[in-house]
């Protein structure tokens, strides 16, 4: 028999208290997660109310004996202190007869997306043919992708239903008649040849390119391509011009119907020569105890485990609102910091964002970085400018000789006004731009002007020429 050995060892781990867990999933959520994960403690917690109607905390009575008291007394605080920071908001200003008709306006005007699917088979509809074929077609379009493309070929439905290829080949051509242009094909170069098609091009020169050198064209080897076809390269250059009016996606527009729209956390305004914050808090309920199991706290002749229970789900309630009242105030303090530290891009636009980080903002608001992490993870923030993500205004950035800060973001946008007015003919390379960043005051390596160039999907400058 094997000897068994016991071993004793030690070891440290963090763990996190439930409510502190819970603190930190208020704060992190975003304001629609927080709408949902307050509802879900609303079926979970029985002392949680919505304020639909207005409660009190009466604290006459409560039993003077009771060691809950002062718990209560705590409580009847907070309600107030909650009450007077919603007051503040707009959410709950008192909506007048134009407000309501303005958001009557708005839900009517709402429309529901139709998905490229749906549209198809709608022009199906229309087609006078028999049951067999409207089958076949509704199999092409179940196979038919958000860019519009057949996801599985021909030959492997055949098949798959034991049907002949020429009757899928018929109803795949049918499902190419049909809008927008170009839907229903394989790959790209049949995407590309249908619109051709619908346009009477097929005797042109962009036909061929397409038809036989696509692959050439995507790297721009125009002068291979004219060797090719014998033709002048500024002929396949104008036809490369042409090509690229066409789409290479046709059915990407309407997946970008069932994109969601973002909700922001925070809408900052300009009012006379100033920007204000509010937060979004309508989609938040406003949380209070119900008096009903108060009551039944404050009975004499309740049952002790009543009580012990009772207790601790208001406690627990107690906490919940303390969490969401510290978040919206937390969330507000740094917005407020951002928008004063980014008071340029707020006046002008992203051009002009400098260089920030969140050890910044938390030193300012006095929280621990992760903090700032949390607060702004999932948040938007509505500008002036337009709807931002708030992790988009913290920005590593640049000293530029005249000691001016400048975040990579304006970096970009200088790197792509330079390539937007390069001659065509004689387009700027990499290090060219380092060069011209640099009679800017602008110190770049010349490997990060190839990483912007990348995440501004500008091709290199062998690619970019013209002719």
């Amino acid at each position: 028999m094997a000897d068994i050995h016991l071993h004793q060892t030690q070891s440290l781990q963090q763990s996190i208290a439930p409510q502190m867990q819970q603190s930190l999933q208020v704060l992190q959520a975003a304001t629609l997660e927080l709408r949902q994960l307050v509802q879900q403690e609303l079926v979970e917690n029985p002392v949680l109310e919505d304020e639909t109607t207005e409660i009190s905390l009466d604290e006459k009575a409560l039993d003077p004996d009771d060691k809950f008291e002062d718990e209560f007394n705590e409580l009847s605080q907070l309600d107030d202190e909650w009450r007077e920071y919603m007051a503040q908001s707009r959410s709950l200003a008192p909506r007048r007869e134009e407000d309501d008709e303005r958001r009557r306006f708005l839900f009517d005007s709402l429309v529901t997306p139709v998905t490229l699917q749906e549209h198809l088979l709608e022009q199906l509809s229309t087609e006078d043919i028999d049951a067999d074929q409207r089958e076949l077609a509704e199999l092409v379009i179940g196979n038919i992708d958000d860019r519009g493309f057949l996801q599985t070929p021909l030959e492997e439905l055949a098949m798959s239903l034991n049907r002949p290829l020429g009757d899928l080949r018929q109803a795949k051509e049918l499902v190419q008649s049909f809008h927008p242009v170009g839907v229903g094909a394989e790959d790209l170069r049949e995407c590309l040849l249908i619109q051709l098609e619908r346009l009477d091009q097929q005797r042109s020169l962009a036909y061929r390119v397409v038809r036989h050198h696509l692959d050439e064209l995507a790297r721009r080897r125009f002068q291979v391509i004219a060797r090719k076809l014998g033709v002048p390269p500024e002929q396949v250059a104008r036809a490369a011009d042409f090509i690229a009016t066409l789409d290479p996606r046709p059915g990407q527009r309407f997946a970008a119907l069932n994109n969601q729209f973002v909700n922001p956390d925070i809408m900052v305004e300009r009012e006379g020569g100033d920007f204000v914050i509010n937060l979004n808090d309508e989609q938040i309920p406003r949380l209070r105890i119900s008096n009903t199991y108060k009551s039944l706290m404050t009975e004499r002749g309740s049952d002790a485990s009543v009580r012990s229970y009772i207790r601790e789900k208001i406690r627990s309630g107690k906490f919940l609102i303390k969490s969401i009242h510290q978040r919206q105030e937390t969330i507000r303090r740094i917005a407020g910091e951002i928008v004063s530290r980014q008071r340029g891009f707020m006046d002008k636009g992203p051009a002009h964002l400098k260089p920030m980080n969140m050890a910044q903002i938390a030193d300012a608001v006095g929280v621990h970085e992760t903090t700032v992490s949390r607060a702004i993870a999932g948040k938007y923030m509505a500008t002036p400018h337009g709807v931002f993500e708030m992790k988009y205004f913290f920005k590593p950035g640049y000293r530029t000789a005249g000691g001016q800060d400048m975040s990579n973001t304006s970096v970009k946008n200088t790197i792509a006004e330079l390539v937007r007015n390069e001659p065509p003919a004689k387009p700027l390379s990499d290090q060219q731009i380092v060069e011209e960043l640099a009679g800017r005051g602008i110190p770049i390596a010349r490997r990060t002007v190839a990483k912007y160039r990348d995440e501004l999907n500008i091709l290199p400058s062998n690619l970019r020429r013209s002719y």
